[in-house]
């Protein structure tokens, strides 16, 4: 237990940082840095499998079964998806935005359940997601506009995970199989923009072109961390603890990058904040309540 909590903070610690590793290449497009983050990250994962065996047999299988393959590639496209709008985000100001999708992240992840897998929240999961839905609507009256950066990273993210829990495989030969889908992709846009002239990455400092060039171990560690404290934790916990990522980059928004935090934002975000105590106090007494009933 005790090691899994430790994985668990030090992943969701990392994601919470990312916003200052991709800020740093903040002269670089948004496109070029989730290209090389693709390719990178497909090359350091096929390095660490290299001498794995059964790990490289379980990517085979997947490779081989059709409606595995396929769900392997929608999740491709989904976190690609969702990577591409994430750095963008960060490094055009929007840090605030994206720090508020992966709050509202779990509030999204009972809807998918509720419309493709047939679950029934509780009246106080609802209560939960109807505040977490006031909030965003607040966020939407205090920018004029549709939060889409908000909503699309939450949703992305949301049917990523919906989209895994139909197949089940290693963390680390499901990340070879999500990059593995889009390498040719990114590879083919890194060339069309050397030969256009357009690439910016080859012409950072060594120091910053070697940390864009990390860019593959920067994503695949947390996700391999937190798959080793899903297997030593309770649920419960782990949804505690992944609220750990968002609010340092909440942090990171107003401190750092000094985003403005407005009274309407602080009230959307004290919405969401006790939509999440609410959700995770009632899935917890449901919780220990289905223990209780099986004993």
């Amino acid at each position: 237990m005790k090691k899994g909590l430790g994985y668990a903070i030090i992943a969701y610690t990392a994601w919470g940082l990312l916003p200052l590793y991709w800020k740093y290449f903040g002269s670089v497009a948004a496109g070029e840095i989730l290209s090389h983050r693709v390719v990178w990250s497909f090359v350091f994962m096929a390095l660490l499998l290299l001498g794995r065996r059964r790990q490289w047999g379980e990517l085979k299988k997947i490779t081989t079964n059709g409606k595995t393959a396929l769900l392997v590639g929608i999740s491709s496209i989904l976190i690609s998806t969702n990577w591409l709008i994430f750095i963008w985000a960060v490094n055009n100001g929007h840090v605030i935005e994206t720090s508020l999708g992966y709050y509202i992240t779990p509030m999204m992840n009972v809807l998918l359940g509720v419309f493709f897998l047939n679950e029934k929240p509780t009246r106080g999961q609802w209560f939960a997601i109807f505040l977490a839905c006031a909030g965003v609507l607040f966020v939407a009256v205090d920018y004029g506009s549709f939060p889409w950066i908000s909503l699309s990273l939450s949703g992305t993210f949301a049917l990523y995970g919906l989209v895994k829990k139909r197949v089940a495989y290693d963390a680390s030969v499901g990340l070879v199989g999500e990059t593995a889908v889009v390498f040719p992709i990114a590879v083919a846009y890194l060339v069309y923009l050397h030969f256009a002239h357009q690439d910016t990455a080859w012409q950072l400092p060594p120091v910053s072109l070697t940390l864009l060039l990390l860019a593959g171990v920067a994503t695949a560690l947390p996700l391999l961390w937190f798959a080793k404290a899903a297997v030593r934790l309770p649920l419960t916990m782990l949804g505690f603890i992944q609220y750990i990522g968002p609010s340092i980059t909440l942090l990171l928004s107003i401190f750092v990058f000094n985003e403005t935090f407005t009274p309407v934002m602080l009230g959307s975000f004290s919405l969401i904040w006790t939509a999440l105590i609410v959700y995770a106090w009632v899935s917890m007494r449901v919780s220990q309540q289905a223990v209780a009933n099986a004993r």
